[in-house]
């Protein structure tokens, strides 16, 4: 990075984080401050819930995971729309008739207190975790490049966040996620075009992409049914639509966004163009990590992306055997290089045998070339290197730093921060507004004047950003930074999903039935984790979602039959 390129970051932080202030700088009620005074368009609020979503693990981690896996992370997202439109109809006319800050108020009004706390809690577990994983995933990443401490990393991260978080409440959020959106989007447009601009001259787009193909990074669906498969059809439609179902109807960093609309109609469509728009701006994601691999198969990609780590090994005992691997690894590049250069020739001609052939030689060279990497992953390993992330979430920030002109650097890393930040931002307002509300208000100081739990609300704001910081500086990631916030979820969306459902289509089930229910619930699906973590069991992460909510479900109409004794209220 150069002067230019730290112009450019700051200066767009800067502006963001201006323009959320000044958007909201009459705030002046608790209704203000955590709803935005329910005035959002619809535009504000489907491009506000795509940013609280689509954090910085999404841009830094998805096109590592095409250029790794290929694009088959696609289907994670086909339960989406269907998730969008049940919201639509369902959850959104209950909660709006009923005028609540949270979700979590209408479990009251229809179970009692005791599972709106339970749910509630929930919440702000699963999403207390979620949000510290939202920081620590980039800071990691960010720090190496930009050799920086993790910790300081992170505290500037988390602190421009608190900063107009504390300031301007949800509005700020929203506000400043809209413009934010804007800036990713064309980001990534440009990353993506200055990308296609440096694939050698006699490799067209057409050429790029049938490579793609033929070295098999676009095979987006997979009929073939397993447990133990993460993404396939099957839970792409079923286990992610239960996720999607739970995270957007009953997570309130979600609820939140479209709760401050304007009207019914503007959060609908808001929703609905949330369910619309992500799953194609996803797919482009992936498809950029696609063509980042293609890139990379004519221009020498380094044997390990993650520079800091081949850093520190190079100034160990272990440097002559990198060494040696690097050898390796450039000669096995030399060799797929011209394979496939022969494979797009023969492509041109359409002799199907000489295609087959070619590309069997080419895929076996590339086996050659995994094993290398696995070999180098695991001398890191062995020199005691502690590498905390997978290699392949470095890179698209590894391509970027490399080949885009500067400036443009600066502004890619702008949108790192910015899609860090918005996520981080509606965590934290959702943390605020669920503690104010459900518990603070609800059964600790009641009865006092909207200054009072307008101050209080800030106080949560601030407090929760300092242990989301805290949590970050010592939390441990999972296998890949973009699983690693869908598993935290997966672990109690099922559980607060089945409680909701149970709330809207079981008017029979009462709240001792439904509590003891969500009780034993959580305690199987994280059982199921974690023999599924020690290879007791073989169970997807995504398959959690249905489990759980099935699971609420049936043992609460069970228990309803056999121990029931309160009266459900059956008018909502």
């Amino acid at each position: 990075m150069n002067t230019l390129d730290w112009l450019v970051l700051g200066g767009t932080l800067a502006y963001l984080i201006g323009y959320g202030i000044w958007k909201t700088r009459n705030i002046r009620t608790t209704e203000d401050y955590l709803l935005g005074k329910r005035e959002l368009k619809w535009y504000t609020i489907g491009l506000s819930i795509v940013a609280t979503q689509a954090s910085a693990i999404t841009f830094l981690s998805t096109p590592g995971q095409a250029f790794e896996e290929g694009m088959g992370f696609a289907q994670f997202y086909f339960g989406m729309p269907i998730a969008m439109v049940i919201l639509a109809a369902v959850f959104i006319p209950v909660f709006y008739r009923l005028k609540v800050y949270t979700a979590y108020e209408f479990l009251e009004t229809r179970f009692g207190v005791g599972t709106r706390m339970l749910t509630a809690g929930l919440f702000l577990l699963s999403r207390g975790l979620a949000a510290a994983i939202t920081v620590y995933a980039p800071a990691i990443i960010l720090s190496s490049i930009m050799g920086w401490s993790l910790n300081v990393t992170i505290l500037i991260m988390g602190g421009l966040v608190i900063f107009y978080t504390l300031i301007g409440g949800t509005n700020a959020v929203s506000q400043t996620q809209k413009q934010q959106m804007i800036i990713i989007l064309a980001g990534m447009v440009i990353a993506f075009f200055i990308l296609m601009s440096l694939l050698p001259q006699n490799i067209s787009f057409n050429d790029a992409v049938r490579v793609a193909g033929k070295t098999g990074k676009l095979e987006v669906v997979n009929f073939d049914f397993s447990w133990d498969n993460k993404y396939n059809i099957w839970t792409g439609i079923f286990g992610s639509t239960f996720l999607f179902l739970s995270y957007f109807g009953t997570d309130q960093s979600q609820v939140q966004r479209y709760l401050s609309g304007k009207s019914l109609r503007e959060s609908r469509l808001g929703l609905l163009f949330n369910g619309l728009f992500k799953v194609p701006m996803q797919f482009c994601i992936l498809f950029l990590g696609a063509m980042i691999f293609v890139f990379y198969q004519f221009e020498k990609p380094p044997v390990f992306f993650n520079q800091a780590a081949v850093n520190q090994i190079q100034n160990t005992e272990y440097a002559f055997e990198f060494a040696a691997l690097e050898g390796a690894h450039e000669v096995n590049f030399a060799s797929k290089k011209q394979q496939l250069l022969y494979l797009v020739e023969v492509m041109k001609t359409g002799d199907e045998t000489q295609i087959d052939q070619a590309q069997k030689q080419l895929l076996n060279t590339q086996v050659g070339g995994q094993q290398i990497k696995t070999e180098v992953r695991q001398l890191i390993e062995k020199s005691g290197i502690n590498v905390k992330s997978k290699d392949s979430d470095y890179v698209f920030i590894s391509f970027v730093l490399k080949y885009l002109p500067h400036g443009l650097i600066g502004l890619l890393l702008a949108v790192i921060f910015s899609a860090a930040m918005s996520t981080t931002a509606s965590e934290l307002n959702a943390l605020a507004t669920a503690t104010t509300i459900d518990f603070y208000k609800r059964g600790i100081v009641q009865d006092r004047d909207d200054a009072h739990y307008l101050r209080a609300s800030k106080l949560f704001t601030l407090g929760w950003g300092i242990l989301i910081l805290i949590f970050a500086a010592s939390v441990s990631l999972f296998d890949n930074l973009i699983e690693a916030v869908n598993i935290v979820g997966s672990l109690f969306y099922g559980t607060i999903l089945g409680i909701f459902l149970v709330a809207f289509f079981f008017k029979r089930v009462g709240g001792n039935a439904v509590f003891i229910a969500a009780l034993i619930t959580e305690a199987i699906v994280i059982a199921i984790y974690v023999m599924d973590r020690y290879d007791m069991l073989n169970i997807a992460y995504l398959w959690l979602n249905m489990i759980g909510c099935v699971l609420v479900i049936g043992i609460a109409v069970l228990l309803e039959n056999m121990i029931g004794n309160n009266t459900p209220n059956k008018n909502l």
